[in-house]
């Protein structure tokens, strides 16, 4: 993925900051002058893979455009323990009203950026590359993505409308279909949508091979151990791209990888990423 659109941006912000200002922030209306000035630091405190920095951003400037960004480091970037991700300085009362805002959507996309680089770098020198899936937050896809690619990995699809992945359920439904469920499948969804890539999911090794016979573009296959995903990928002998899910972990991607599979999928990188840890310090 690209970089987030800014309508994208302004409208996540928007919204979040609706949710926690609500009639205002009554806590700095009251304590803090309206002239007041301050100068604060975003910094890390841990080690982790930067993201979310835009959405930071206009998370300020949505409640003051006078906060001038003083310094800002880059999606993507790898920050050591006290390295700062943002430096503003401006209006200490919008500054604090923001913080909260700011920092939810940074501490949990640089969680997802940070868990993704790690599963990126346990399968260094392999052939594999690690994707994610459509396990995402509602209303956050497109954020959680963009922080999966800041952290070194690939986006599988984005929705239900890009690829077809026929799985489990849609060859159940297809269970009486002629010459059989995954070849009919295959077959409407090639006639029906030419020009998008069709993938299969199969938990055996039957199934295997029937979509690669079929001409599946990806076999998806679904929670196999190391040694029936090397069989897989020996069935298909290059003849589509293989796809390893179900219960990856990071215990578990380094000898899947080396089974020789093309890519590997994992939820856990959007639903069970922990948030970094970053910190909104006044100056």
């Amino acid at each position: 993925m690209q970089g987030l659109p800014h309508a994208l941006v302004h409208d996540a912000v928007a919204r979040a900051l609706r949710e926690d200002v609500g009639l205002g922030d009554v806590t700095t209306l009251a304590c803090i002058p309206p002239n007041h000035a301050a100068r604060a630091l975003l910094r890390a405190r841990q080690p982790l893979v930067l993201c979310g920095v835009a959405l930071a951003i206009e998370a300020f400037h949505q409640l003051s455009p006078n906060i001038a960004i003083l310094s800002a480091a880059m999606d993507g970037s790898r920050l050591a323990l006290g390295d700062p991700a943002l430096v503003l300085e401006g209006p200490a009362r919008a500054l604090l009203t923001a913080e909260r805002t700011a920092l939810n959507f940074v501490q949990r996309l640089s969680g997802v950026a940070t868990l993704a680089s790690r599963f990126v770098e346990a399968i260094h020198g392999t052939r594999a590359r690690i994707l994610d899936t459509r396990k995402t937050t509602p209303g956050w896809r497109l954020l959680e993505k963009h922080a999966v690619a800041c952290g070194g990995a690939s986006n599988h699809r984005v929705g239900l409308w890009d690829m077809l992945l026929i799985k489990d359920n849609h060859l159940a439904a297809l269970a009486h279909e002629s010459p059989n469920p995954v070849a009919a499948a295959i077959h409407r969804a090639r006639s029906l949508y030419p020009s998008l890539r069709v993938e299969v999911e199969a938990d055996s090794l039957a199934q295997v091979r029937l979509a690669a016979d079929a001409g599946a573009d990806i076999i998806l296959l679904d929670n196999m151990p190391p040694d029936t995903l090397r069989e897989a990928v020996a069935i298909v002998a290059g003849r589509c791209l293989t796809e390893a899910s179900g219960g990856v972990t990071l215990q578990s991607v380094r000898a899947i990888a080396e089974t020789g599979v093309d890519f590997i999928s994992s939820g856990a990188i959007t639903h069970s990423a922990p948030a970094a840890d970053l910190a909104l310090d006044f100056a």
